[in-house]
């Protein structure tokens, strides 16, 4: 949300042809709102959501490929002499 008002500032700003008094007026309330602790509050609660979430997907991918590698069929065959068969490249 925050790249999205960025972006759209940024756009206003540069496309815009309504002076440095626009421009100062859109740099202050820029400010208000990046200072404003339930802002910041939220910003930082989404920032640790994303990351416990992040840990969670990588924990379930590795678990998915550690079932997918144990169902590989050539983990199930052996040589002549015992040693497991490993795929080739």
């Amino acid at each position: 949300m925050k790249g999205i008002l960025v972006g759209a500032a940024i756009g206003y700003v540069l496309g815009a042809k309504a002076g440095r008094e626009r421009y100062d007026q859109i740099v202050r309330l820029w400010h208000r709102v990046v200072e404003n602790p339930t802002v910041r509050r939220t910003a930082s609660q989404a920032k640790d959501k994303a990351f416990e979430a992040a840990h969670q997907a990588k924990d379930l991918a590795a678990d998915a490929a550690e079932k997918a590698a144990e169902k590989a069929p050539w983990r199930h065959h052996e040589e002549a002499n015992g040693r497991p068969v490993t795929p080739r490249a």
